[in-house]
């Protein structure tokens, strides 16, 4: 149930901490994966980590999200390498944080460049082999912010809200192909930036959700690998929160 062998599939910001989570969920399944992210050498020793801890052939390959002719050579590359493309995992994302009547027009463009249209080009890019195979997975990364809203991150919210949008449009327009287009939405996971936090603002936040702790990469992992599978193929459009019941949300 659920295993994705012999499929293929690229995850960008492959090598930070939900990204390496993501990659390593869909590697135990089987798949064979285009690992994609802006540092080189960082991808490269995640790759080789990945590869003596689960098996399988995987690439890297670097790719800058805020080069929109990068972003176009990645599918393609992908494809070049791997052979073909069934599964695109849009994870990479960056913050520039700051309140509104503060924030910089460069703050605004940056997030949403990287956030919403990168991933509206690998969607766009994606969707040709996979409509002539009949078959494919995207899997956006979305946060719960993108529903519930934060303040101090309008760039983020709206870069997040966009592609859950953005991800119900492309569902309805691929679904005859056998294509299915789906978001997971995580709340507070534990990764190296909310390592940073202090203890008490760790027990803050904790006191906010129903399950009392964070949550973890693999939590998410789970997520899109069953998203992923070919087991899932009538459920499009939709988004899974992965948040420990800090928002319940229909």
């Amino acid at each position: 149930m659920f295993s994705l062998k012999g499929m293929t599939a690229l995850v960008t910001g492959a090598s930070g901490g939900i990204g390496s989570s993501i990659a390593y969920a869909l590697a135990r399944q089987g798949a064979r994966l285009a690992l994609s992210g802006s540092n080189g050498e960082k991808l490269r020793i995640f790759r080789e980590q990945l590869q003596a801890e689960v098996g399988g052939d995987h690439v890297e390959i670097t790719c800058n999200l805020s080069d929109s002719h990068q972003v176009d050579e990645l599918v393609p590359a992908t494809v070049d390498t791997l052979g073909s493309i069934d599964i695109l995992v849009n994870n990479a994302g960056i913050t520039r944080d700051n309140l509104a009547m503060r924030m910089k027009d460069e703050e605004w463009e940056q997030v949403l460049q990287v956030n919403l249209t990168a991933a509206f080009r690998l969607m766009r890019s994606a969707a040709r082999p996979m409509m002539k195979a009949r078959f494919g997975r995207i899997v956006s990364i979305t946060s719960v912010v993108g529903t519930t809203g934060n303040p101090g991150q309008m760039n983020y919210v709206a870069a997040k809200a966009g592609l859950t949008g953005m991800s119900k449009s492309l569902a309805q327009e691929l679904a005859t192909r056998g294509i299915t287009v789906n978001c997971v939405a995580p709340g507070f996971i534990r990764t190296a930036m909310t390592e940073e936090l202090t203890e008490d603002q760790k027990s803050s936040i904790n006191t906010r959700i129903p399950m009392g702790r964070m949550g973890e990469g693999d939590d998410i992992g789970a997520a899109v690998a069953y998203l992923a599978s070919k087991e899932v193929g009538y459920v499009t459009g939709q988004t899974l929160h992965v948040n420990g019941g800090m928002a319940m949300l229909g």
